[in-house]
């Protein structure tokens, strides 16, 4: 259910919900239309942005909208989400020792918790195409960032802290902890290729070194 909805900025229109799935199948349902007016819709856990063309309609007209739509079911067949498998070698978990220690579990079945769990993108932010996976396996949830962030996390990186686990899809500083890497490019920003997107579900096929080098800067 939609709980608010409001203004954000002057070219967009920003709804909650009770819940992330309520804001999944919202975002689904705003897309399906294809009104010529939306610009761009963006979900984030428990919300949704919809940017709309101010040449074509204002602010009251899509809030009148959207609240309609809100009221209504999205069908199934079109909220149903795409599953990609991604593999991670969790011999370069930097932190695998570190996330042990907090969670009170062992390295292997650290990395069983986290391959053996089903995620949904709740959200694309941070850098390029960094997907935002929920939720860790209540056993390895909890794990605090670190208490310095390292200068630099190399892209391909799967990073836990609290109950989230995510991609960091480019070399950059970050505070996650390091459980493992993937050799797949998730991003390539000149070709335009961002093959996550919210909504989908992730599940994480645990490979060793060898299987990485082979698969090394394939795409998904």
């Amino acid at each position: 259910m939609m709980t608010s909805l409001v203004p954000f900025g002057d070219q967009a229109a920003l709804a909650y919900f009770d819940d992330e799935t309520a804001a999944l199948r919202f975002a689904a349902a705003v897309r399906l239309a294809q009104k010529p007016w939306v610009v761009d819709v963006v979900q984030a856990y428990k919300s949704v942005a919809v940017f709309f063309d101010l040449k074509q309609t204002q602010f009251t007209g899509v809030a009148g909208y959207l609240r309609e739509l809100g009221t209504e079911p999205v069908p199934r067949a079109h909220s149903e989400p795409r599953l990609h498998h991604i593999p991670c070698c969790y011999e370069w978990g930097l932190d695998l020792a570190r996330i042990a220690e907090h969670t009170g579990l062992t390295a292997e079945a650290a990395i069983r918790l986290h391959s053996e769990t089903e995620y949904t993108v709740y959200a694309i932010g941070f850098c390029p195409g960094f997907p935002y996976l929920g939720y860790l396996a209540a056993p390895l949830c909890g794990v605090p960032r670190l208490p310095s962030p390292r200068v630099r996390v190399e892209a391909g990186s799967v990073g836990v802290t609290g109950r989230q686990t995510g991609i960091y899809t480019e070399s950059r500083p970050g505070g996650w902890n390091i459980i493992g890497r993937t050799p797949l490019e998730l991003v390539n920003v000149a070709a335009g290729y961002f093959p996550l997107r919210t909504g989908d579900q992730v599940r994480f096929v645990r490979i060793d070194e060898a299987e990485f080098r082979r698969l090394s800067g394939q795409r998904l």
